[in-house]
């Protein structure tokens, strides 16, 4: 197995576009991700598709999930894209920068330490909050709060995985921004401490 490190792993059959890429991060196997930051640690893995989206530290992103489906233009006539990719199909005509600059502004905000369940659907303008949680082939139209968990077709929070105090502590403790010695030598307690001990042990 290939270990990381400060320079991201990034599988030789994946895409990545006008991107910034974080120490430790890794990107599967036919992935693609334009446009976007991916923060330290974070992960994509197998046929994951990101686009207009700012991701924090520490995200685990599973197989098959597609964040940011492009939108059409409900507004007009047509929802086809030869409106505004109009060079494909018409001679001397101009594709519609104005429709794409406002397609690229609906972007996505993934909080620090958040997983995101196989084949789910992440749809533009949302914005997922630290330790949240989204279920497998969720589709996620709303925002989803942090340390939620939110299944479902439109996804929806079902609960939360901390009390509002212990949520509280956690973003404070910020464990996220820590060095990575720091993160090695707590290792041991991040395995075998529930959240409220690993708080006191830390100082949260």
């Amino acid at each position: 197995m290939t270990r990381l490190s400060d320079t991201p792993l990034v599988d030789p059959t994946a895409k990545i576009v006008d991107s910034t890429l974080g120490r430790y991060t890794e990107v599967g196997a036919r992935c693609t991700v334009a446009h976007s930051s991916m923060g330290d640690y974070s992960y994509c893995v197998e046929g994951t598709q990101i686009a207009y989206a700012t991701i924090g530290k520490f995200a685990n992103i599973a197989a098959h999930v597609r964040i940011y489906a492009s939108m059409h233009p409900m507004e007009r006539a047509s929802l086809h894209h030869f409106s505004y990719r109009s060079s494909w199909y018409f001679e001397g005509e101009s594709d519609d920068q104005d429709f794409f600059d406002w397609r690229a502004g609906q972007g996505i905000t993934i909080g620090h330490d958040t997983w995101i369940g196989h084949g789910a659907v992440v749809m533009p303008g949302v914005t997922i909050g630290n330790g949240a949680s989204i279920g497998a082939n969720a589709v996620v139209t709303k925002d989803v709060a942090d340390f939620a968990i939110a299944v479902g077709v439109p996804a929806r929070t079902i609960r939360q995985r901390f009390s509002d105090a212990i949520a509280s502590r956690l973003d404070a403790l910020a464990w996220w921004d820590w060095e990575h010695e720091k993160l090695h030598a707590a290792l041991k307690d991040f395995r075998s401490l529930p959240a409220e001990e690993f708080l006191e042990r830390h100082g949260g």
